[in-house]
């Protein structure tokens, strides 16, 4: 099969063997798979994932020395069945999948792997028993944006938001998008972003948030205080003594940047008592003043992935057009164009997320 192979820190076009399905997996030609944002990391940090990983007890166990085909936000078709499977789709089948093999000896990454090809390749191999089918009415460059659109909604569902609560969400790429369709999905208003790209900042208006900030013009904190303020100010909580001002509603910020420095400058910035949900994927060493959590009681909340009922709900949302995901859609490419969508998805002014087909002329 044909793919974009990452090799040796770049990417490159080489023809790989076809997987073989094993035990309870499928076969499945890869029909449209997003680049994400988290490729992008690990084809510049490399070696920073794989030893992370290997540190913390992370599923990124890659062999840098060897092949890998990444791509884990896919569409695909039943191709064929290994052993031991139960067949209840036929083939042909257009089908969703989170991206691991759920095997005996544990779970494995699709297209973090040396072993499993992600859907920057023609043919994947998938676990029979988390293929989830795609609505026959729904395109299928829709259905691949299942992956990430549940990495938005699982973060807002580890928030625990209340019907007070007032989010910001500071960075709008894909990860933001995701957070700020599940917020509107999930009625929590006003939605407040920030971003310093315009062309990100129309996404975001798009999808569902109500105020959104050029930070080169004005505070993202400011603008968020300036729509919190609480209508009955009786009804507010009570705060410590030495923290003045309007009494505001209860702050929940999306980190959704993922670089050195946003954290800290978030922790700084916050209101008192505000929860921090880390979204973005930060893949360098990182530092913040323990003090200003302490002295805002602020409260920081990880966040990684999502559950298999999260990625099926979000499956069934963009089906039924709670979702939006068309907007999101800025280009498409064949492996061959690959390597040169990672390099023009740099420029946040022309590509929200861009599609492999690999099967693409």
């Amino acid at each position: 099969m044909r793919a974009a192979v990452m090799r040796n820190k770049q990417l490159v076009v080489d023809t790989l063997p076809i997987p073989e399905p094993g035990p309870g997996e499928v076969l499945v030609k890869t029909l449209a798979c997003g680049i994400c944002g988290s490729d992008l990391h690990a084809l510049k940090h490399a070696e920073k994932l794989v030893e992370i990983s290997r540190r913390s007890g992370g599923a990124f166990t890659m062999d840098l020395s060897r092949d890998i085909v990444m791509g884990h936000e896919f569409c695909a078709e039943i191709v064929d069945y290994g052993p031991e499977t139960k067949r209840h789709l036929p083939v042909g089948t257009r089908v969703c999948s989170m991206p691991v093999l759920i095997r005996p000896n544990g779970v494995q990454t699709v297209g973090y792997s040396n072993e499993n090809p992600g859907g920057y390749g023609e043919y994947m191999r998938l676990t029979e028993g988390l293929l989830l089918e795609v609505p026959r009415d729904l395109p299928t460059e829709h259905a691949a944006l299942t992956e990430p659109m549940a990495v938005g909604l699982h973060a807002v569902e580890k928030a625990r938001l209340d019907k007070d609560d007032v989010p910001l969400v500071i960075g709008c790429g894909p990860v933001g998008l995701a957070v700020i369709a599940a917020l509107r999905l999930k009625g929590v208003r006003p939605i407040v972003a920030a971003d310093f790209s315009p062309r990100r900042r129309q996404l975001a208006e798009t999808l569902g948030a109500d105020l959104v900030v050029n930070p080169a013009e004005q505070s993202p904190y400011q603008s968020w205080r300036e729509v919190a303020v609480w209508n009955d100010p009786a009804s507010a909580p009570q705060l410590p003594p030495w923290v003045s001002g309007p009494p505001l509603r209860p702050a929940v910020i999306f980190e959704c940047v993922g670089v050195p420095g946003i954290l800290d400058q978030i922790m700084a910035a916050a209101p008192q008592g505000a929860r921090i949900v880390v979204v973005g994927v930060c893949m360098e060493r990182d530092s913040i003043e323990p003090m200003f959590g302490i002295n805002k009681e602020l409260s920081l909340q990880f966040v990684l992935g999502y559950t298999r009922e999260e990625f099926a709900a979000t499956l069934r949302y963009i089906a039924e057009g709670k979702i939006p995901t068309a907007p999101l859609i800025t280009g498409k490419v064949g492996v061959e164009g690959v390597a040169q969508a990672f390099a023009d998805l740099a420029s946040p002014e022309h590509h929200a997320k861009i599609l492999v087909e690999p099967w693409r002329s």
